[in-house]
């Protein structure tokens, strides 16, 4: 306990400042410290955080109801990629005409969807109607951050194979000159 007084002279003296701390506290705490430095080093952290943060986008696919199997593997391949890439994936049937009176055979193709990427992915939101779609939502089951940390290896390893192929090469090159 010291009076501001004494609190503001010991900062003046020390070269910082007096900071209030927590102002709802009985009595309120306050500490010395330089604070441009405290709100550089603050800056810094949550630029650090927002950094490491990765944004999960939602992309969306589109099927119609009735779909032909090669069509309906492509489509799946795409979704497989969005969810391995950590990103949510909206899936939406689109009716036309009297396929709006069969709902049930939208929902047996999301369900059919959910099922062959359950190792890639969770069924966020189950099928839904909205008016002429019916959508679904699918979350990965990896973070988006992983999913960019094994890609960035993954690009990595590759690049340092190609290196040492092309080395190999010039290496062999050099040889057969040699002779």
């Amino acid at each position: 306990m010291v009076r501001v007084e004494d609190a503001l002279r010991l900062a003046e003296e020390a070269g910082l400042d007096l900071v209030e701390v927590a102002p709802n506290a009985r009595p309120p705490v306050a500490k010395l410290m330089d604070y441009g430095k405290y709100k550089y080093e603050a800056a810094q952290k949550a630029r650090e955080a927002r950094r490491k943060q990765a944004n999960v986008d939602m992309k969306e696919m589109r099927f119609r109801l009735k779909i032909d199997d090669h069509d309906y593997d492509t489509k799946k391949r795409g979704v497989e990629r969005f969810l391995s890439g950590g990103d949510k994936v909206k899936v939406m049937i689109m009716f036309r005409g009297r396929e709006q009176s069969r709902p049930e055979m939208g929902i047996r193709l999301l369900q059919r969807l959910a099922e062959d990427v359950i190792e890639l992915g969770t069924v966020e939101s189950v099928p839904r109607q909205d008016g002429r779609n019916m959508t679904m939502v699918l979350a990965p089951v990896r973070k988006k951050s992983d999913a960019r940390n094994e890609q960035r290896k993954r690009r990595e390893a590759e690049r340092a194979a190609k290196r040492d192929r092309k080395a190999e090469r010039s290496a062999k090159e050099n040889r057969r000159q040699g002779d």
